[in-house]
């Protein structure tokens, strides 16, 4: 009977690989708790009209990329492809409204069908925040000023570009798109097959066509600044000037589109050279009509949503993952040094200081798994220093090696008050990080 593999497009993370996911994930909590934004929990799995309403139903994603099923009581389910439409309907149906603007973050597994890819899988994890209720633009600042102190928080900020576009109000929006209809009309013919699909309900699209057939018409294709309106050009205006205000680096890029009809007004990404062709780590936008679509009242919303993986090999690969520091290991020799070391272990831990035990094999393995450790010292206990009432801390960088009377430190009744430097005092060979 041969060994069950795992799914195609899913992955299994461990070691090195786990860190950097952990760190992005550590490092994302702790800003955005900077920013207040409250953390919230979704499903993982909605009523399939969440998604096909919300992202649109001729969309690659509904079409072709969800996971969906038919569940015991004969309704459609399906798994999360992203946040941003089961956050809106909990908005919605929890009378969130009461707290807008309400900042939310979240972050966790997301599911679609689609050819895996460098940093791509189908199970795979995003951080996601999310202004509801804010038709200001100073929320799509706040927005993305909070991912550009992410990246540099995460250390792979250099590099990594934020591209920015305004997609303009509905009335803007509209008349561009009439435009593009119309100039892509005229060329169909010499138009890829995706694009030729994408004419009359999704023109926008095309603007973003990777096919060289397309690239060649998209250059004079008509540009949104022609269609802006008075109100829209103000609002771009006041975003650009925001991020200048705060020190955000941003270029212009006029081919950026969100094809969906409730996109509006600023739309972005952030892109790097370092992934290969797939070079988006951060991306979203404002989606003001998104509300109505799922029968709620008009709403104004912007967020955008970061791929955990992709984050996390930028970190692996920048060396910016940082390695838990494991401060002592013990190792006890004997049953009766076990037996002590159980305890002293726990009120090591329960007063933050990073501890493990090497509990397997002889004396010589144990003493060799300290030394492979990366602790900074071992505290060593056998039966000689059980009857003498003592214990040896040795630094496990230069060999040097203290005895320690445990009166002179360790209290196992309650009101302990034993310190890392107490263990340490007396070992000179360097300076040790004392806390």
């Amino acid at each position: 009977m041969s060994t069950p593999q795992a799914i195609r497009g899913t992955q299994d993370i461990f070691g090195a690989e786990a860190e950097a996911f952990a760190h992005v994930v550590e490092t994302f909590e702790r800003v955005r708790k900077l920013y207040r934004f409250r953390r919230v929990e979704m499903p993982v799995f909605e009523k399939t009209e969440v998604f096909s309403r919300s992202i649109g139903e001729t969309t690659d994603v509904v079409s072709k990329e969800m996971y969906s099923f038919e569940d015991r009581g004969g309704e459609s389910l399906t798994l999360r492809p992203e946040f941003t439409a089961g956050i809106c309907r909990a908005y919605l149906t929890n009378g969130w409204q009461q707290h807008a603007p309400l900042k939310v973050a979240t972050h966790g597994p997301l599911f679609r069908y689609e050819r895996p890819q460098k940093g791509r899988y189908r199970q795979f994890h995003q951080l996601d925040a999310e202004i509801l209720g804010a038709g200001e633009p100073q929320a799509d600042v706040e927005l993305l000023v909070l991912a550009d102190q992410l990246l540099k928080e995460l250390g792979i900020a250099d590099g990594v570009t934020l591209m920015l576009n305004t997609l303009g109000d509905a009335e803007s929006r509209d008349a561009w798109r009439a435009a593009l209809v119309e100039y892509f009309r005229a060329v169909k013919s010499e138009l890829s097959e995706d694009s030729q699909d994408r004419l009359e309900r999704n023109p926008l699209r095309i603007l973003d066509s990777k096919d060289p057939r397309d690239k060649v018409f998209v250059a004079d294709a008509p540009k949104i600044d022609d269609f802006l309106s008075g109100e829209a050009q103000d609002f771009f205006g006041k975003v650009t000037s925001g991020l200048d205000a705060a020190g955000v680096a941003w270029t212009r890029a006029p081919s950026l589109v969100r094809g969906l009809d409730y996109y509006r007004h600023t739309a972005f990404e952030f892109v790097t050279d370092r992934l290969g062709a797939q070079g988006t780590v951060l991306g979203g936008g404002r989606y003001d009509g998104l509300m109505e679509s799922l029968g709620g009242p008009p709403t104004p919303a912007v967020g955008w949503a970061a791929g955990i993986e992709r984050l996390a090999m930028l970190v692996a690969d920048a060396g910016k993952t940082k390695s838990d520091r494991l401060e002592f290991v013990l190792v006890p020799m004997g049953e009766a040094a076990e037996q002590f070391c159980l305890g002293l272990i726990t009120k090591l831990r329960s007063r933050g200081i990073a501890s493990d035990m090497a509990f397997r094999g002889n004396a010589k393995k144990r003493m060799q798994r300290a030394d492979a450790s990366g602790a900074e010292a071992a505290i060593i206990v056998g039966d000689d220093e059980l009857a003498t009432n003592s214990i040896k801390v040795k630094d496990l960088k230069t060999g040097e090696q203290v005895q320690r009377e445990l009166g002179d430190w360790f209290d196992v009744g309650v009101g302990a008050t034993y310190t890392r430097a107490a263990l340490l005092d007396g070992l000179g060979g360097r300076s040790w990080i004392i806390e």
